[in-house]
């Protein structure tokens, strides 16, 4: 078996015996190999990020919370290389941008050589405009509309629109439209008793609270605006066997 098999059967045995943590001796019984292998497996996973952890003493041993983690997934090596270059590539404005890098750093870690050898070519074929600076706070702003989007609920907005008049909106997120360059919020603001759509580098304040969102369609919140005939990205459309369509 080589590394990489490995790292992933160590995740799916620690996830099998959760939450009950495994010494390291039984982890090298079961994989065949040194114990001092295992170690430094084991720290691997914990340095890409998994949450893998250790305890000492009497009834100690390696852990990982099964809640928190995906079982192991088989990639080819063409498919993990052109994965971790397009999470490493998302632009630092864009949301989900933090957890896209995350995600790049993870799959690096575990790369095969054959497919860290593609995933190097690649990045080398990528070129980017410097962005435009990410205004103060932006990256918390971000995390709140993303929070606010997961979970359904009321998001409380600081705004400045294109003339830099500031306001203050309570509003019901429904979506994330990008266009021309930029990511906007579609939500139903309350304010305005209307949908609306704010750009999110627009966006000076962004407070979560825990009142539950109603349900809007995001289509209808668009109709007879510029965005109207927006569309879901054709790369999202794999999405669509979740729903088992």
């Amino acid at each position: 078996m080589n590394r990489t098999a490995r790292l992933y059967a160590l995740v799916e045995e620690l996830r099998a015996a959760a939450p009950r943590p495994l010494t390291v001796a039984r982890l090298a019984a079961r994989f065949e190999v040194a114990t001092r292998t295992v170690q430094r497996d084991l720290q691997a996973l914990m340095a890409a990020g998994l949450p893998v952890r250790s305890a000492t003493g009497r009834g100690g041993g390696w852990s990982i919370d099964p809640r928190t983690t995906l079982p192991p997934v088989r990639f080819t090596a063409q498919e993990a290389a052109a994965l971790t270059v397009a999470l490493a590539a998302t632009d630092r404005g864009a949301p989900y941008a933090a957890a896209a890098r995350t995600a790049a750093q993870k799959l690096a870690a575990v790369l095969p050589a054959d497919a860290a050898a593609t995933a190097r070519d690649l990045a080398r074929r990528i070129v980017a405009l410097p962005a435009a600076p990410v205004p103060p706070g932006a990256a918390a702003h971000r995390a709140a509309v993303e929070h606010a989007l997961a979970t359904g609920t009321v998001l409380r907005l600081h705004y400045a629109d294109a003339a830099g008049r500031s306001s203050e909106r309570l509003v019901e997120p429904a979506g994330l439209l990008t266009a021309g360059g930029h990511w906007y919020l579609i939500a139903w603001c309350r304010t305005r008793r209307a949908g609306r759509g704010f750009r999110l580098d627009r966006i000076t304040g962004a407070d979560p609270t825990p009142e539950p969102a109603g349900p809007h369609d995001l289509a209808a919140l668009l109709r007879g605006s510029a965005a109207a005939g927006a569309r879901p990205p054709a790369a999202l459309g794999a999405l669509d066997v979740l729903d088992g369509h």
